[in-house]
């Protein structure tokens, strides 16, 4: 016994244990005040009624979650969300006065539409679960679900303020004014004093739960009023309520509205308040799971948590209970008391069993107002603090977006208004759709990234002068738009005016950059098709950049017809060799060729200008001559080589690997250019790889070639060093021009 009571498996059940009792405390007067909340519209014969559904609920789901596979220590309670769905659907559609029900039924009939709401909500979790849609329904904007939750809270707390001024009988908020002198003063002071310790519990008892510092204070200030014969003066206690009975006699009573003549009449109140709540629900418990994810533990699924808690709430809805969720504070509470299995879970359950077998003649003593008054701090404790931020950042003068931030105010507003005011279904889905109309808005705006024309920004290629100089000259006609966002029916209309605008100028060649589009619609393939379509009737060309083959969107274009009007010649893995592409063809039209079949004169190179042709014939004899296949290695970064390149035919480029399928080109060399002088000056290793784009002679000149020169004939070798220091400097004023123009 002493050596069980000494192992590690008596440790872990001595700490669950502990986290699970301590969670229960916690658990359970939340149960019991939710459950009261929800079933306060009824009056006060019902009153307990509601302490039995909110017990009947934790208990129901917690056993249903862990016999299904849940293995955290998460707890499981009515949740303040749903509560207030149940407690406004009751209020406004149920026993309003001009709600068909009043007049097809008994307030017992009522009582079954609310289970059958809370039974088909949890088969719609289960749904949602089944056909896997429980990561989108975490995608429901925050704006909706903050306007929500400061609307129960608003309701939470405002539907407790006659239990806290002590009358003895619930009436609606409306008569609260009419009756204030019935007021009873000890009350309030019993609330504050409720509030006041729950509030402050951290300062003088941190390791006691607030909620049972503030309940115990408040318990305690109440019955020593009683004990002095001030119990005339003070609110009512919880009082009696219905033997438990944990069965499934809800189905019989469901069964019974299922065959009323009456049951078409409400089908659209218990349709439209099943998906509702089954949504709130839903992405209610997926947002408290995500803030109880312990970091670098496994993350739980999303589909597999709604099927546990739909089966759990269909049950608890069979055997009387409300709907279920994930509890935040008794989960915490679980894990900081030593939880770390679902055993605390079970322990939790039990003694929530416990307190229903055993335990409700305590809870009949239980005064109104100190629960009242733990409540109203939680109602408090619920006000979105993101809403709260979003307020101080609108009034203060330091806010990038103050439109942006008005909306998402105006969405939670709304939302919280409607909930209030008419029906919490009809404000969810209302909200919903709103801030669906504002992100259309938003995404409707311009998809340009940025246009700049060519003037300034080449291809990496390099050129002959004489080329050069045309692309200075011409280079305005080439115009790349860069893209961003989504390309869909909403910017598609804004981006074909702005094209249109934009082609008014001198343009042969537009590039469209594809690779900032995260997604293209059906009314962006066909906007391509028509800029496609109007280009060529005009001879003009357009160039589709960052398009990988077999991508998502390459194949949706291709679909669409876009890759076979457009051509895979004039689609290109990035902008530079589409900018490369269309200097070419500038230059074939302008100057009737494009590539030098026959090699570049020796006397015209660059490197060579200035010099005598008894100069030249020194230089010439001193140079190697060498010839590379297309893909040929020229020479590879690290070599330690110092030979400079004359190119005379071909092309070669430098190149880097930027993942294991994608490569980006840092600069390509014409004939004529040269290439590698700079190992040959500084004499380190090569900084980056050379290779051949097609067949390639070069002209080679060696480090001990280039010493011989220096010595023999140092006027010559100064002539060359000073061709390469122009070289040298009008690349880095054509690096300097392109980041220029790509900065503005």
């Amino acid at each position: 016994m002493l050596q069980f009571m000494n192992s590690a498996r008596f440790r872990s059940l001595r700490n669950d244990t502990a986290g699970g009792v301590m969670s229960a405390a916690l658990a359970i007067p939340l149960a019991i005040g939710y459950g009261m909340f929800a079933f306060v519209p009824l009056g006060d014969a019902y009153f307990a009624y509601g302490v039995l559904a909110g017990l009947y609920a934790a208990f129901v789901v917690a056993i249903v979650s862990v016999a299904l596979g849940d293995k955290t220590t998460t707890v499981y309670a009515p949740r303040i969300v749903t509560t207030f769905f149940l407690g406004a659907i009751i209020r406004h559609s149920l026993i309003n006065p001009d709600a068909a029900i009043l007049h097809a039924g008994s307030i017992e009939l009522t009582i079954a539409i609310v289970f059958s709401i809370v039974l088909l909500g949890g088969a719609l979790q289960l749904l949602f679960g089944l056909i896997r849609i429980g990561t989108l329904i975490r995608y429901i904007p925050h704006p909706v679900m903050s306007g929500f939750q400061i609307a129960a809270a608003i309701l939470l707390f405002l539907v407790q303020i006659g239990t806290v001024l002590g009358y003895e009988q619930g009436m609606p908020l409306g008569q609260i004014l009419g009756h204030i002198g019935a007021t009873r003063p000890l009350s309030v002071l019993i609330a504050l004093v409720t509030c006041g310790a729950m509030w402050n519990a951290k300062t003088f008892a941190p390791k006691i739960p607030p909620l049972i510092v503030g309940l115990t204070a408040g318990t305690a200030a109440y019955y020593v009023f009683f004990m002095f014969g001030y119990g005339t003066r003070l609110g009512p206690v919880m009082g009696e309520t219905p033997a438990p009975q944990l069965n499934f006699a809800n189905l019989s009573a469901i069964a019974d509205l299922l065959r009323n003549p009456g049951l078409f009449e409400v089908l659209p109140v218990i349709v439209s308040g099943a998906l509702g709540l089954a949504i709130i629900a839903s992405v209610d418990a997926l947002l408290c799971t995500r803030l109880l994810q312990i970091p670098g533990a496994v993350k739980p699924d999303s589909n597999r948590q709604l099927i546990r808690l739909g089966i759990g709430n269909m049950l608890s809805a069979s055997c009387g209970g409300i709907t279920s969720g994930v509890n935040i504070g008794p989960s915490i509470a679980n894990r900081n008391y030593g939880g770390r299995t679902p055993v605390s879970v079970l322990v939790n359950a039990f003694v929530v069993l416990l307190t229903l077998a055993a335990c409700l003649p305590v809870i009949a003593l239980l005064p109104r107002v100190a629960l009242s008054g733990v409540i109203m701090v939680i109602a408090i404790q619920h006000i979105d603090p993101w809403a709260l931020q979003l307020v101080k950042r609108l009034v203060s003068r330091d806010v990038a977006n103050r439109l942006q931030v008005a909306i998402e105010l105006f969405v939670i507003a709304l939302v919280a208004f409607v909930a209030i005011a008419m029906n919490i279904a009809v404000a969810v889905f209302i909200g919903i759709a709103v801030a669906i109309l504002f992100f259309l808005l938003r995404m409707s705006r311009s998809v340009i990234r940025r246009i700049y024309r060519c003037e300034g920004v080449h291809s990496r290629r390099t050129r002959r002068p004489q080329q050069a100089e045309l692309i200075n000259r011409h280079g305005g006609k080439i115009l790349v738009i860069e893209l961003e966002g989504a390309l869909f029916f909403g910017t598609s209309d804004s981006l074909e005016n702005e094209i249109e605008a934009a082609l008014r100028e001198d343009t042969w060649y537009l590039i469209l950059d594809l690779k900032k589009i995260g997604e293209i619609d059906s009314t962006g393939a066909r906007l391509l098709l028509r800029i496609h379509d109007a280009l060529t009737k005009q001879g003009r060309h357009l160039l589709i950049t960052h398009l990988p083959e077999h991508s998502p969107t390459e194949r949706f274009l291709r679909d669409m017809g876009v890759t076979a009007a457009v051509t895979r010649s004039r689609i290109f893995a990035d902008t530079d060799h589409a900018i490369e592409w269309a200097e070419d063809h500038l230059i074939m039209r302008e100057s009737g060729a494009i590539a030098d079949a026959d090699e570049f004169p020796f006397a015209q190179l660059d490197v060579l200008a200035g010099f005598t042709p008894a100069e030249i014939d020194v230089v010439k004899p001193l140079l190697q001559r060498r010839s590379y296949d297309k893909g040929d290695l020229v020479f590879r970064e690290g070599d330690a080589s110092g030979e400079m390149f004359i190119i005379v035919q071909g092309s070669a480029s430098v190149r880097i690997n930027l993942t294991a399928r994608r490569e980006a080109r840092l600069i390509t060399f014409s004939p004529g250019t040269l290439f590698g002088e700079i190992a040959l000056l500084d004499q380190e290793a090569r900084s980056a790889s050379v290779t051949a784009d097609e067949h390639l002679v070069c002209h080679v000149m060696t480090r001990e070639a280039f010493v011989a020169l220096s010595g023999h004939h140092p006027v010559i070798a100064l002539k060359l060093m000073v061709n390469l220091g122009r070289e040298l400097s009008s690349r880095l004023r054509r690096a300097n021009r392109t980041i220029y123009e790509l900065a503005i």
